[in-house]
């Protein structure tokens, strides 16, 4: 129903719009009763043999929705019906800001993607934790956090560690995102002296807040552009050695525009901004394999881009994931989408 009835009339309208207008309509019918009921049993599929336990946490399965979706943890209970086995907030960053001037998410209905140059709009810190007091319990989340675009190169590091600090008691895990295209200068946070730097001090106020007993020790894990060439994925295999980082997250938005179905003239049109969809699974995908042989599978990976399938998620699996994410493919497919992915995994194990 929801790609034959519901997407093509979401689709006549501005993606951003319709992002806000699905929100304001999953919360209401949340609040019927029954409804709730209705869609877990629609869409959730409960098996132990689903479960995965990675860094000290057990997922009941391994299907999650990336960050970007739930950027203010307003919805991740109500998201939760749908079977998630674990939700990503934010991007969160210190203050509120607005992002990048509208118009600044564009459909490529041809090649099932998106693009989008949002830039880390949120409402801040304080709003998420506020919303976060509200979790009900039913599904892991992860707080995925990152710097205010204003923030001078100096700061960043502060930024990072007190978003870190105030989400830390409502939080399962965090993800440093430092490659995300659409925040203006973040050569610095691509650089790997950095990121042990970045990294480090994040680990160091993680055993700071688990020995105040304010709560235990979260996993930290590392967001990657799907863009880096293998002596760069060379240097995040020794970054994971050298900081013992909990996991990698692969991948990001691209700003590779190659082979897309899109006209020249309509991508000059939209300009700059991260690619995700379709176009980027097989990127995502040979990245996650390089990752796993190259360091022989030592650390956990959570693979994310393209995935609009079973097949999609089940590449991403084989290819060494350990957990996939979705996002754009959520978007195109339905939440029909997480239910098909569980019975995929099951029928292969």
């Amino acid at each position: 129903m929801y790609k034959l009835l519901i997407r093509p009339i979401f689709f006549l309208f501005d993606p951003e719009k319709v992002h806000y207008f699905t929100f304001s309509l999953i919360r209401f019918l949340c609040k019927i009763p029954l409804v709730s009921e209705i869609f877990r049993s629609m869409y959730q599929v409960n098996d132990k043999k689903l479960e995965r336990t990675l860094f000290g946490l057990t997922f009941k399965n391994p299907v999650g929705l990336a960050a970007g979706f739930d950027k203010n943890a307003v919805l991740y209970n109500e998201l939760a019906n749908f079977g998630f086995g674990f939700i990503e907030i934010g991007t969160v960053t210190l203050k509120g800001q607005v992002g990048n001037a509208k118009k600044r998410l564009f459909r490529l209905k041809d090649d099932q993607g998106i693009i989008n140059r949002m830039g880390f709009n949120n409402e801040g810190l304080e709003v998420a934790i506020q919303q976060l007091k509200k979790n009900k319990g039913n599904v892991i989340i992860g707080g995925n956090i990152g710097k205010n675009t204003q923030t001078l190169p100096k700061n960043y590091t502060a930024d990072y560690l007190e978003c870190f600090e105030g989400l830390h008691p409502y939080v399962d895990y965090f993800v440093l995102n430092v490659s995300c295209p659409n925040v203006g200068s973040h050569a610095k946070l691509n650089d790997k002296e950095y990121l042990v730097e970045l990294i480090s001090a994040c680990q160091k106020l993680n055993q700071e807040l688990s020995l105040s007993g304010r709560a235990q020790s979260r996993p930290i894990l590392l967001k990657i552009a799907p863009d880096l060439n293998n002596q760069q994925l060379d240097e995040i295999i020794e970054l994971v050695a050298e900081t013992k980082i909990d996991g990698i997250i692969a991948s990001n938005t691209s700003t590779n525009r190659d082979n897309l179905k899109a006209s020249k003239e309509r991508l000059q049109e939209i300009g700059k901004g991260g690619v995700s969809g379709q176009p980027i699974k097989n990127q995502s995908t040979k990245v996650i394999k390089y990752l796993a042989d190259n360091s022989n599978k030592s650390f956990p990976i959570i693979g994310v881009g393209g995935i609009h399938s079973e097949q999609d998620a089940l590449e991403k699996l084989k290819a060494g994931a350990d957990l996939v994410q979705i996002y754009t493919g959520f978007i195109y497919e339905g939440p029909s989408l997480i239910k098909r992915i569980n019975k995929a995994v099951l029928k292969n194990l």
